[in-house]
Formats: C-alpha cells, structure tokens, sequence
C-alpha cells in the first residue's frame, strides 16, 4: 500500500527527516510513505511555467498514484489544520480511496477558535458563539471543520486526537502510526 503524507511537515526546517521517520514507520507496517516533496515524473508539471503550479502539478499526481492518505490535521496557522493538507484529503476522498487523519491538539474546533479570537467571541442568546462580526462559529463538538472530520469518518478512516504539549506537537507522531496500523488493518481484512 502506497500512503500519501500530507501535512505541514513541508514547512519544517529539516522536513526530510521527519518524512524517513513517517517512511520508516510505513515500511515497518509494510506500506511506503509518499511525501510531498519527493520526485515523481510527471510531463504537466515539467512543463509548468510557475514553481507553485509545479508544486500543485506534482502533490495531485503523488496523491493519483496512492493507495491512501493520511493527514495531519493539528492546526496550522490558526484554529484548523493546514488548508492544503484539507484540499489534498478532500481530493483523495474525491478519489473513492481510504484517507485517516490525526492531531496532536485534542481541544475541539469550537474551543480552538474562540481561544484564535480572543475576547472576539461572544455568547449567542439562542446558544453557540459568534465572531465580531456577527457570523456563527461552527460549534458540533468535532476536532476541526464538519467536512474534515466527516470526509474521515464516511471512508471509515481513524481519526486520531491526542494532546500533545506545544513544543512537541510538530514531532510527536504516534498518532500517525495509529493512522497506519489502522490502515494496514483494514487492508488485511477488506
């Protein structure tokens, strides 16, 4: 099985090395880690004009050529996951293909981006929260977004959360080995 890492590892000053952790783990469960910035030949995306565009070109043909996808979803830049990441676990299961997920921030959506406001949340007479502007904050208990949570949970894919201190939740990766093993379980038995 050929698993896509999608996640914000990228941006990590030694993103390579944590793709061998992931890529070790894989083979360790008997599948191979496809990382974003691995080498992959594909004619559109030689032929791009702009990097981002070669970028893009190259991510969506590793994600063709998988099996599956597992995401990091701990929030990236704000109170959800990485917009990227979403976009490249939307597009798998688009594909019809097993996807899983996990993050090292076990608060809920709700409470991650009232904490992202500050004092601009406030309390709604008909129950929930509302931004400063008015608008409603999403507010159904899940670890991020209805969509993601709810693309993972109708492939039947794990959905790991775990608490994770700060200054670990770029490296701690056993929730992505959870992620694996599942995967690999429901290999064995589909």
């Amino acid at each position: 099985m050929k698993i896509y890492l999608a996640g914000p590892e990228v941006f990590l000053p030694d993103a390579l090395e944590m793709a061998a952790q992931k890529k070790a783990i894989c083979a360790r469960h008997g599948a191979v880690g496809v990382f974003p910035l691995d080498p992959i030949d594909d004619a559109a995306a030689e032929a791009a004009q702009e990097r981002f565009f070669e970028i893009y070109l190259r991510n969506e043909a590793h994600i063709r050529a998988c099996d599956a996808l597992i995401a990091n979803l701990t929030p990236f830049r704000g109170p959800s996951a990485d917009a990227g990441t979403v976009y490249e676990l939307g597009f798998m299961r688009a594909l019809g293909r097993p996807v899983a997920g996990y993050t090292n921030d076990g608060r809920d959506f709700t409470t991650r981006s009232r904490a992202f406001l500050g004092g601009g949340a406030t309390p709604r007479p008909e129950g929930g929260w509302a931004d400063a502007e008015g608008l409603h904050l999403e507010d159904f208990g899940r670890i991020d977004n209805l969509m993601i949570d709810g693309g993972i949970e109708a492939a039947g894919g794990l959905l790991a959360v775990r608490a994770v201190p700060e200054a670990h939740r770029w490296r701690d990766i056993a929730g992505f080995e959870a992620c694996v093993a599942a995967l690999m379980r429901e290999r064995l038995q589909g």
